[in-house]
């Protein structure tokens, strides 16, 4: 498949004009003897071909195991429920001949360490060729080359010779580009990222994000990137989704969510952000800590913590409210059609 070609299959919406990625009410239940650990809990979510969705959240909110879910990644002793479209396809209906071709063909992830995902016994270009040749069945010649490509593609330097380093040869930088590289093999039409720049140094860091975003352009992939850094969110994302407790409380354009949030939460993260801006004053906190997601509360997840709560609050989870197109917020303090409110200034000490 010639370069152009291999860009306009990525590019292609899916099909009838439907999203690339639909989930509907998606619940995910680690189950064992001991407990019930409720993970997920009743997502939403949708991506366009050619759109970079990032999931903001800080640990144990859900995200990781949302992203694994779009390609059946989670352990035996996950319960998944709701629905799960890739590319028209319903991932959770998949037999498992079916869903090797999906992993690596539709959809590829970039993992956040890149030596526990890279294997460390073969060489960076064959583990490249490999995935070639098994979702294409190209000869190893053709495998080869399609490697020394990738690599050239992602900006390692010195690219035929890194085809036959293995792992731990390479810099942290190196590692996750060679991943990258990896995860691109067969030209996925949803890339998905979890935290894949948290282990790097800043300036590594920003160097990864604009080449992920610069592969997203040109190939027109869709991208789900998972992160808990606000910094990242607004360098790479056209849309936020910011999660708690396993539920989405606030989702929109990345511009207007970090202008004006909606949702408490959301303000909270904002207001905790470090910034060149904050010299000499107080950080805003949030009090507290998350549930313990083996006993949810009846209400809002969040309403222990929130200095806005009220007994509604507590009685029943709110449902989403959209006051803007694009903008949504489970909070009854968001009416349909409120103005949001800017984020308020950090205190002075």
């Amino acid at each position: 498949m010639s370069g152009a070609a291999a860009t306009a299959e990525a590019a292609r919406p899916a099909a009838n004009g439907a999203p690339l990625v639909r989930v509907r009410d998606l619940t995910v239940r680690f189950v064992s003897r001991e407990a019930t650990v409720y993970a997920v809990n009743g997502v939403d979510l949708d991506l366009a071909a050619g759109e970079v969705l990032c999931i903001l959240g800080e640990s144990g909110s859900g995200k990781s195991v949302s992203l694994r879910a779009l390609m059946r990644l989670l352990p035996r002793a996950a319960r998944v429920g709701g629905s799960v479209e890739v590319a028209g396809e319903d991932v959770l209906a998949m037999d498992e001949r079916r869903l090797a071709d999906f992993r690596g063909g539709v959809v590829s992830m970039i993992f956040q360490e890149p030596m526990t995902a890279l294997d460390p016994v073969f060489t960076i270009g064959r583990q490249i060729a490999e995935t070639v040749r098994r979702h294409e069945g190209v000869s190893r010649a053709a495998a080869e080359a399609r490697a020394l490509e990738l690599l050239e593609l992602v900006q390692i330097p010195s690219a035929r010779r890194r085809l036959s380093a293995y792992p731990h040869e390479l810099s942290g930088g190196l590692r996750q580009r060679a991943m990258i590289a990896v995860a691109l093999a067969c030209r996925p039409r949803l890339l998905l990222a979890d935290e894949p720049t948290t282990a790097l140094d800043a300036t590594v860091q920003i160097q990864i994000l604009l080449l992920l975003r610069r592969l997203q352009e040109e190939l027109g992939m869709g991208v789900v990137f998972v992160t808990h850094d606000l910094g990242v969110a607004g360098e790479i994302a056209d849309r936020v989704a910011v999660m708690y407790a396993g539920r989405v409380v606030e989702e929109g354009p990345v511009g207007a969510l970090m202008a004006a949030p909606l949702h408490p939460y959301a303000r909270g993260l904002l207001g905790a952000t470090v910034h060149a801006g904050l010299r000499g004053t107080r950080l805003t906190t949030i009090p507290g800590a998350p549930p313990s997601l083996e006993r949810l509360p009846a209400g809002c997840a969040f309403a222990p913590r929130c200095a806005e709560a009220e007994a509604a609050c507590l009685a029943a989870v709110p449902a989403p409210r959209r006051p803007a197109p694009g903008r949504m917020a489970r909070c009854i303090r968001v009416a349909d059609g409120a103005p949001a409110e800017p984020v308020p200034a950090a205190r002075t000490g």
